[in-house]
């Protein structure tokens, strides 16, 4: 946790890991994903309105996102996938998700994602006025960085993101070794295989200080342009307490939950191990960590609150 001021620092760590411990940011990085479609666009490389079918050429869209025998796979945009306003079926809640907590390991790539998609009832329509969480969308927006780039997603990662803010620690899982592992409850989970596959949906490890120095350039926007930024605050309603813009988690809890005192908005992402990537505005505070447990994944709410909660009553206390 840490203020721009540095009235605010602190570094923590529980059991055998340390504070420079590498761990899974989990879903955090669709922070990165978000990034990069974003400099694409800025670039004039690609288009929000954009299809994707139209970038992934060699990627057949028909019958991925089918509601109401109305088949809007080949019309998804990028914009539709940013915003998770696709609708389109959650890969991850297949057997993938089980199997992650069982510790079955596998490794697959985008053809089984969109094969896992078809199979899964729809959430809605696109643009139907709300967003719906889906892993597939960020899987799809992986594989239209790579035909835009030519590289692959990790190298656009170090290109982009890591080589200029001086990250030496963040990337894309490869190999076995996970940093601080995974559990469920208290069964140790092997899911290399899983990590590495998730790729621009939830494949990067990094470490709290290159995380915090991430989220700084994000916030400050210094990775694309203030225009973006703004663009990216759209929010939807995701479900509650969350909001969804591009790529961005908001938490802000309605004033009749907390009537002694508004509590500050919360921007970032989370994971389902645990991670947590938060800014508050308000306090100008810096939340960056990781439960590495499974078992419930919105743990990370209450704790910052709780914590947001401590600062308040410290500082009105001096």
């Amino acid at each position: 946790m840490a203020s721009s001021d540095g009235k605010v620092d602190f570094k923590g760590s529980a059991g055998t890991a340390t504070p420079d411990t590498r761990f899974p940011i989990a879903s955090i990085t669709k922070m990165f994903t978000v990034a990069l479609i974003v400099q694409l666009v800025e670039e004039g490389r690609i288009a929000l309105d954009q299809t994707v079918q139209s970038i992934l050429t060699d990627v057949d869209l028909t019958g991925l996102h089918v509601v109401k025998g109305v088949d809007h796979g080949p019309s998804l945009t990028v914009r539709h996938l940013l915003h998770q306003t696709s609708g389109l079926a959650d890969y991850y809640v297949s057997d993938l998700a089980a199997d992650l907590k069982r510790g079955k390991d596998r490794s697959y790539g985008l053809d089984e994602v969109l094969q896992m998609s078809k199979v899964l009832p729809p959430q809605a329509a696109p643009e139907s006025g709300r967003s719906y969480y889906s892993d597939t969308n960020y899987q799809l927006l992986g594989a239209v960085i790579e035909a835009t780039t030519g590289q692959s997603y990790d190298q656009a990662i170090q290109d982009r993101i890591c080589k200029p803010l001086g990250l030496v620690n963040t990337g894309v899982l490869v190999g076995c070794n996970v940093g601080m592992p995974i559990y469920y409850k208290e069964n140790e989970l092997d899911v290399h295989k899983i990590l590495t596959s998730m790729t621009s949906d939830g494949g990067i490890i990094s470490t709290l200080d290159e995380m915090l120095a991430f989220l700084r350039a994000f916030m400050e926007d210094h990775l694309f342009c203030s225009e973006s930024a703004v663009r990216m605050r759209q929010w939807n309603k995701l479900f509650f307490p969350l909001q969804y813009g591009y790529g961005l988690m908001r938490i802000k809890l309605p004033r009749w939950m907390t009537p002694f005192r508004a509590m500050p908005e919360l921007i970032g992402h989370s994971g389902a191990s645990g991670s947590f990537a938060f800014y508050a505005p308000e306090p100008d505070v810096y939340w960056i960590g990781t439960f590495n447990q499974t078992d419930a994944p919105r743990r990370p709410i209450g704790f910052m609150f709780q914590v947001l909660k401590n600062v308040g009553q410290y500082n009105t206390a001096r």
